[in-house]
């Protein structure tokens, strides 16, 4: 039997492909690739050269959590959302098929890969909509890059992954890492972060978690290394909570890795332009386990943020 997996993920591709998005592979500059989707209409050819030209319509991003790649976690948004917005969804540094031969695995680093990225694109400013990972990310760019980011939508994350923070969900979770969660190496292991993140997570047969297993894990040395640089010492996380941007908070009610609590902590630490709403019925993978009504709020909110630039 062939990976069922590695099917389904080719059939979303090509579902994609219809919406209006096509990949693209981006050379950063030399060593370092993006895979990313575009807008198919931003995309043509000069002297059989491929060129890119800015979006017509506003442009929203949409970064990735750490166990999806950028289609596989957005997917059901990508089909609502092409026909009014401009929609770019990259594969951050070793996911999908963005890659590098530098060193660097900073949040720094992954967000100034994707800056570089859309500069590449021609895209000069962009709604960011990032879940977990990606809104981890999202922060930094939206900090060191104020005049791309002018919103964002974030769902079930934080500003800065910190020691104590870690700790807590460690504790919370019975494990002694992100990487003990976050990249398993058994079929127990990739049952127990799927019933993490979900709210009520669906039976498959253990050949599906094998094929999810061989097909989703791979870069696993540069991917824990991504995860030891992310968690940041309590004494040196930044105590710097004014964004230029508003900022809506958008969570699963049952989110078993970062709970309302400590989004309702977030959202006071940074003040009266963020607002935050939760789903019920719905855990940190809230846009795929409740995709419905994730999309409408998440369509409420874009709609409304255009209409105020």
């Amino acid at each position: 039997m062939g990976n069922v997996f590695a099917v389904m993920t080719a059939l979303l591709h090509g579902v994609v492909k219809l919406a209006g998005l096509t990949p693209q592979a981006i050379e950063i500059e030399p060593g370092t690739i993006m895979k990313v989707w575009v807008p198919k209409e931003t995309v043509t050819k000069n002297d059989g050269k491929i060129v890119y030209i800015p979006p017509t319509k506003p442009a929203v991003l949409l970064l990735h959590s750490f166990s999806m790649d950028g289609i596989f976690n957005w997917f059901f948004q990508v089909l609502t959302l092409t026909r009014e917005y401009s929609v770019y969804v990259p594969d951050f540094l070793f996911f999908g098929g963005s890659i590098t031969d530098r060193k660097e695995r900073s949040v720094s680093f992954q967000a100034e890969f994707v800056v570089k990225g859309l500069e590449k694109l021609r895209v000069e400013k962009v709604i960011l909509v990032g879940l977990s990972y990606g809104g981890i990310v999202g922060f930094k760019m939206a900090k060191l890059y104020p005049e791309l980011v002018k919103s964002m939508v974030v769902s079930c994350t934080v500003i800065e992954l910190t020691e104590s923070i870690s700790r807590d969900v460690y504790k919370q979770l019975g494990v002694s890492s992100w990487s003990e969660l976050l990249m398993p190496t058994t079929i127990e292991g990739l049952k127990r972060l799927t019933s993490v993140v979900a709210h009520k997570p669906l039976w498959a047969p253990d050949f599906i978690y094998r094929n999810i297993l061989e097909t989703t894990f791979g870069n696993r040395k540069e991917r824990i290394e991504l995860l030891e640089a992310l968690v940041v010492p309590d004494d040196d996380a930044n105590s710097d909570f004014n964004y230029s941007q508003t900022i809506h908070m958008l969570w699963g009610e049952d989110d078993k890795i970062f709970d309302l609590d400590l989004a309702r902590i977030m959202k006071m630490r940074l003040g009266d332009k963020t607002t935050l709403d939760w789903i019920k019925d719905a855990g940190h993978v809230v846009p795929s386990e409740q995709s419905s009504i994730y999309n409408q709020r998440l369509k409420c909110v874009l709609e409304r943020v255009t209409k105020e630039q």
